[in-house]
């Protein structure tokens, strides 16, 4: 969209294009103006009216004015009563020059208007008395003509009247007592018409002290004065008075002029007419006035307002609601080529602070604004927040004054400037630097929000507010919108809440936990974080130990089936290189210096390697958080509520994204196999890997779940699978039989067997196939070629341990058959001299003890002794010992201790051997355990 820039349709005033002005000149000074010392543009008369708006306020006090000095009514006393910098001395000075006559009405721009709504067609010239309040002193006599004039009734008398005026009152000023309303009557009559302006009055007032007279008369007498005054100014109908009175306590200064401030009011107020403040509106035409010559394109600058009215209408969502109404387009040409947001933002904020005048602060700002930006050959169509030079020193330094202390630094790192975070941003990223997205948008933040302070209960200004300060017609919004996001990220200053976004000077809570992010290091800090999250996510469940982030030496080589999850930094990857791998084939390999043997008693969990860096970063942003909420608690850190609550939402936030990334994290299931092949050996270690859904509720099941489905964990095992496990491993050409303990040590050390939960889960896949004849036989034990405790195609009590054997079928079955045959042939065969049994009665057979290669007869043997004692020895694996005692003590010693009289005695004899000797530490460790214990004979021996 082509639209002309603002500096080819409105030309600034000469002295703001070299930037000549001087702050001075800003300020209107009745007195130098009175003395004839002002400068030209408010001296001339012609000039000033060529520079001055006749705001609706003004005309109605001009209005007022006239007819009261033409005699035709209008209010005697005018009271000018707004606030600092709201165009009181400008609007006196406008009276002054229209009642001293020096031009023609016609040779005054907008003054023949006023002079027809009044019906006046030529003004008399009046006298002029103007009485300074900052320039009198009262206790320091002003020598005019060789008299010394004291109070502010003699500087009145001299002005209207010189010497014959001062004689009216000569005796009122020696004395220093107000004169009576009658001879200030007499005065004013003499020599009306006649305007009295009186400026800073309660400058003036404020310096008496009560009890107390000075040369200017006392506190109370100047009072009187001032009632008198007005009285009397209600007599003479063409004499009017302007007084000027500060707004508020604050710009009345000490606590007398709060007084003064509160007496003269009530003076005024009983008879005076209030002058309407200049509004918003109103200032537009002010400030355009004073700071350019003209608009010497009014069709370009209508094209330009009505492209931002357009613009505004079509993209309404993004902007505030007053824009979308047919009026803002009148307000663009009325501000042009300012922005009408400008205004707002220093009208409604920045006029709210203690200093800043409202129209005088105003063209300060804005003069060395337009100076910069035609310095600086700017080309946009509008001066907009988003135009504000700020990396000018001048322009940066004007706006700084007028706030507190510690804005300097904001604007030189967060907002503008060669060293600024929204230049270095926009140096990276060319599409947002095109437009300036991040300085434009950080300039109107700061415009709109600098004023405010930490006790408003809604800081900020609103999103939509920061777009109508920066976007043009033809640019996306959207593009300012990713500079918002990128400036919460990366700016120190900047803050945001509730769709608002404000500048302070205390660092904002993000920046500060993005600094303490820095402190925390991976191996000290994140890494133990993230394994006391890890170690919370998991519950009970099959694995007999859960080891996080454990070194090899630290995971037991023994039967339980450990789960090892392995840290951060040995993550897993589909596509290269995985540093999970190699960790967890040491693991695997080793336990510490030592060889590691069972390995099928190991899974892994890694985390996935793309999400690392996230986790890791996530954990930094939590730590941070937790610090700052701590240090909020403590008292270290200084924080409104607002911030104190933001903290506490943050860290609430960043405890619950951590939990989800830790759960994306880990998601990889890692398992050792090998592949072999009877006869050909063992394959390389292979590694299985599976994802484990984070989305799942409980860790610890959906591990489970994987392991299960995938079979790299077995909870229930078919006889079948163990039978073709033995067939293929364990049975023999030549023996036909193998040790059960074997076959469970063995699955938990070769990665070519099934991994078993436990060895519960073997003990019931052997007791489901005991009672077929399909899968394999058992024995307690074999001696002599015979099988102890032989049991086939039963049901049978199992006790795993190593005399237990698992049989071949086949050779099961042979010796079943053999074990038939044999007790068939050794019964005796019925003769006929065989005694019958009285009743006719079998012969009981004799059967076979198993454990015995002798035959007991049955009920026709002869009977035997009682047996009343039991002895009994065993000896227990060192590694399954606490089991097999649990399971001796079911399975024996509860046949005894269940039946009534019977005493059992337990003990235990523990011997070890060590062919290197055993340390002391050993040594002592044992004793002392075994004196709590209560060993009746505990001693180390010396070998042989």
């Amino acid at each position: 969209m082509n639209l002309k820039p603002w500096r080819e349709v409105a030309v600034p005033h000469e002295d703001v294009l070299k930037g000549t002005f001087q702050q001075a000149e800003f300020a209107a000074d009745l007195s130098r103006v009175h003395e004839g010392t002002a400068t030209a543009e408010y001296q001339n008369p012609t000039l000033f009216f060529q520079r001055t708006f006749f705001t609706e306020g003004m005309r109605l006090l001009l209005d007022s004015v006239v007819k009261r000095l033409s005699g035709k009514g209008g209010d005697p006393v005018i009271q000018l009563q707004t606030a600092f910098g709201g165009g009181k001395t400008h609007t006196m000075l406008a009276v002054y020059h229209l009642a001293k006559g020096e031009a023609l009405a016609s040779d005054l721009p907008g003054v023949p208007a006023i002079l027809d709504a009044a019906g006046v067609t030529e003004l008399p010239r009046a006298r002029i008395a103007v009485l300074d309040g900052i320039k009198s002193s009262p206790n320091q006599p002003v020598v005019r003509d060789g008299q010394a004039i004291r109070t502010l009734w003699g500087d009145l008398a001299w002005q209207l009247g010189k010497a014959e005026g001062y004689a009216l009152v000569a005796d009122a000023d020696a004395s220093g007592t107000s004169p009576g309303k009658a001879v200030l009557e007499t005065l004013l009559s003499r020599y009306a018409p006649c305007v009295i302006l009186i400026d800073e009055l309660v400058a003036y007032v404020r310096q008496f002290e009560e009890g107390k007279a000075l040369t200017g008369g006392s506190f109370d007498s100047n009072l009187s004065f001032v009632q008198a005054l007005t009285e009397a100014l209600k007599a003479v109908p063409t004499a009017v008075l302007l007084a000027s009175l500060p707004e508020s306590d604050k710009e009345a200064g000490s606590q007398r002029g709060v007084k003064a401030l509160a007496a003269l009011a009530h003076y005024f107020g009983r008879i005076q007419a209030l002058w309407k403040p200049v509004g918003t509106e109103e200032a537009f035409e002010i400030v355009r006035r004073r700071l350019f010559t003209s608009i010497n394109d009014k069709l370009a600058a209508e094209s330009v307002c009505r492209a931002f009215a357009d613009y505004y209408t079509a993209n309404g969502e993004d902007f505030p609601r007053e824009t979308q109404e047919s009026r803002y387009f009148e307000r663009l040409m009325h501000a042009y080529p300012i922005h009408p947001e400008v205004f707002d933002r220093l009208y409604e904020d920045w006029s709210s602070l203690d200093n800043f005048q409202r129209t005088r602060g105003v063209l300060k700002l804005m003069a060395k604004v337009i100076h910069r930006l035609w310095k600086d050959n700017d080309k946009d169509p509008l001066i907009m927040p988003g135009s504000f030079p700020l990396q000018d020193a001048d322009t940066r330094n004007e706006v700084i004054y007028y706030l507190p202390q510690g804005w300097d630094p904001v604007v030189e790192r967060d907002v503008d400037g060669e060293r600024a975070e929204t230049t270095d941003i926009e140096n990276r990223d060319t599409r947002l630097g095109s437009v300036q997205a991040c300085r434009r948008s950080a300039r109107a933040i700061f415009l709109g929000s600098a004023p405010s302070t930490a006790n408003q209960m809604v800081r900020g200004i609103e999103l939509e507010r920061v777009a109508l300060g920066v976007a043009q017609p033809g640019q996306q919004v959207g593009i300012y919108k990713d500079a918002l996001r990128r400036l919460g990220d990366r700016l120190h200053y900047l803050n945001s809440g509730n769709n608002r976004f404000w500048f302070d000077t205390r660092p904002n809570l993000r920046r500060e936990m993005e600094e303490r992010k820095r402190r925390f290091q991976d191996k000290e800090d994140v890494f133990p974080a993230i394994r006391d999250r890890v170690q919370k996510t998991f519950a009970s469940g099959v694995f007999g130990g859960i080891h996080i982030f454990t070194t090899s030496g630290d995971v037991p080589d023994d039967w339980q089936l450990r789960l090892v999850v392995l840290p951060p930094d040995a993550a897993f990857s589909r596509s290269g290189q995985s540093l999970a791998i190699e960790r967890a084939t040491e693991i695997l390999k080793t336990r510490g210096d030592q060889p590691r043997f069972k390995q099928n008693r190991l899974i892994f969990l890694a985390a996935d390697s793309d999400s690392v860096s996230r986790l890791k970063d996530q954990v930094r942003s939590t730590l941070a958080w937790q610090s700052i909420v701590s240090d909020i608690k403590e008292m270290k850190l200084n924080l409104d509520q607002f911030q104190s609550r933001q903290a506490s939402k943050s860290l609430e936030d960043a405890n619950e994204a951590l939990r989800r990334m830790i759960r994306e994290t880990y998601k990889w299931m890692v398992a050792p196999m090998q592949e072999a092949r009877p006869g050909k050996g063992l394959t390389e270690i292979q590694w299985e890997h599976f994802p484990v859904n984070p989305g799942a509720q409980n860790l610890s099941l959906e591990i489970e779940r994987v392991l299960k489905e995938n079979e790299l964990l077995i909870t229930e095992w078919a006889p079948i699978h163990l039978a073709t496990a033995l067939k293929n491993w364990f049975w023999k050409d030549d023996v036909k039989e193998t040790s059960a303990l074997n076959v469970w040590q063995q699955s938990c050390q070769q990665l070519y067997l099934p991994r078993l939960k436990d060895d519960a889960v073997f003990q019931q896949t052997m007791g489901a196939g005991a009672e077929s004849r399909d899968f394999f036989g058992f024995a307690q034990g074999k001696e002599n070629g015979r099988f102890v405790g032989f049991s086939y195609g039963k049901r049978t009590s199992l006790f795993l341990d190593s005399s237990l054997l698992l049989i071949e079928p086949v050779t099961a079955a042979e010796y079943a058959q053999a074990l038939r045959v044999a007790d068939e042939s050794a019964r005796p065969k019925p003769t006929d001299t065989t005694p019958s049994t009285p009743g006719g009665g079998d012969i009981s057979p004799r059967v076979e003890d198993s454990t015995k290669s002798t035959y007991v007869g049955g009920a026709g043997a002869a009977p035997q002794s009682v047996k009343k004692q039991f002895y009994g020895s065993i000896e227990l694996d060192a590694i399954q010992a606490k089991k097999q005692f649990a399971d001796l003590v079911d399975e024996v010693i509860l046949q005894f201790t269940s039946r009534p009289g019977v005493k059992v005695k337990i003990a235990i004899e523990i011997q070890a051997d060590s062919a290197t000797g055993f340390d002391d530490g050993l040594q002592r460790a044992v004793k002392e355990n075994c004196n709590v214990l209560r060993f009746k004979n505990a001693e180390f021996e010396d070998g042989d």
